[in-house]
């Protein structure tokens, strides 16, 4: 379920807030191979079944790219923010792919509210989102967004 800030009071008020898990989200070799052409990273790890069958991880996996981006995916299924003049990505950090994401797996995204403070007429908010992975411990990626908004 989405939650919805419509002013910077709610939003200001809202540091701390866990923002739930989106839908999960099944990792097929076709969106890794569009990624692969995106790119140009065409690693055999990723776009080479067979060959990946017998490397490290049994199979191939998404780039740890792709799974960052899963996050822009992620994060209006978490958070919307609405009555704005203007909103914009500022940017991200401490990124960290703790666990591959096999080709099949399903991911979702999970978010929190970790910081959120007035900056002049915006509001900065950063969402930790993590990309969980069905039936592992550890996540793919974990990293903290940074946006800016002004609202009307």
């Amino acid at each position: 379920m989405t939650t919805i800030y419509s002013s910077a009071e709610q939003l200001l008020a809202a540091e701390g807030q866990d923002l739930g898990a989106t839908d999960w989200l099944e990792i097929d070799q076709a969106r890794v191979n569009l990624f692969a052409e995106a790119t140009g990273d065409h690693q055999w790890i990723h776009v080479d079944p067979e060959r990946a069958a017998s490397g490290p991880f049994g199979g191939c996996i998404a780039h740890g790219y792709l799974t960052l981006s899963l996050v822009n995916l992620f994060l209006p299924q978490l958070l919307q923010v609405d009555n704005l003049s203007m909103g914009v990505n500022y940017g991200c950090d401490r990124v960290r792919f703790p666990a591959a994401v096999k080709v099949g797996a399903r991911v979702r995204g999970r978010g929190e509210i970790v910081r959120v403070e007035q900056l002049g007429a915006a509001v900065q908010a950063t969402v930790r989102v993590s990309v969980e992975i069905e039936g592992s411990e550890r996540p793919g990626c974990v990293v903290d967004t940074i946006s800016r908004y002004t609202f009307n």
